[in-house]
């Protein structure tokens, strides 16, 4: 679920000092997009708010959740946002995160 190999080189990349503010800031920007996720939007929002949450989600090895988000962007792009799984998408990033925010200790403490 997590590429911990990515974490890694994100953290070299931005240093140890840094690298907390980066998580921070990483999961209060993808929670503001989750809740838009959870509301009404337009199907072009959909497609920009899937773009974001691909790259972020890369950026800080949340894979499986990435995985989701570009599928969806994809339906999305293609005129089916009905078909896209926001439920699974949104399980994805709990999961991610609470793995993620549980383990990122005992792995750079």
């Amino acid at each position: 679920m997590i590429d911990w190999s990515r974490v890694a080189e994100l953290r070299a990349e931005v240093g140890e000092d840094d690298f907390p503010e980066v998580v921070a800031l990483f999961i209060e920007e993808v929670e503001e997009v989750m809740a838009r996720l959870r509301g009404a939007r337009g199907p072009g929002d959909l497609v920009a708010d899937l773009h974001f949450l691909k790259g972020s989600a890369l950026s800080l090895g949340f894979a499986e959740f990435s995985r989701l988000c570009q599928q969806g962007e994809v339906q999305a792009a293609q005129g089916r946002g009905g078909d896209v799984a926001l439920g699974e998408i949104l399980a994805a990033f709990e999961a991610s995160r609470g793995q993620f925010l549980d383990q990122l200790s005992t792995r750079f403490g």
